[in-house]
């Protein structure tokens, strides 16, 4: 199960990230999300592991708990909304006038 955790502390490691998640069962991986132009932490990640009872009891553990002065917000990802728009490029999306 792939875990949304926001409201991190800008400091944040990926290591100390999943170092928080590891007393609920077996962390996959750990990554917070670095803004590609600052190269700072956006202040939020996502934790994967692979037991979902264990996922869902690192949700109820860490939701709303203190990690380094903030209270996360922590609940199973969702996948990212897709943009129903279309394209079709600009002017005329491809058309010839």
């Amino acid at each position: 199960m792939d875990i949304y955790v926001g409201n991190l502390p800008y400091e944040v490691t990926d290591a100390e990230l999943q170092a928080h998640f590891e007393p609920f069962g077996k962390v996959t991986s750990a990554r917070v999300v670095m803004d590609k132009a600052t190269g700072r932490a956006k202040g939020f990640g996502f934790v994967e592991m692979t037991d979902r009872a264990e996922a869902e009891k690192a949700i109820a553990g860490t939701n709303g708990a203190d990690f380094k002065g903030r209270p996360l917000r922590v609940n199973e990802s969702q996948p990212k909304p897709r943009d129903d728009r279309g394209g079709g490029g600009g002017f005329g999306g491809g058309k010839r006038w």
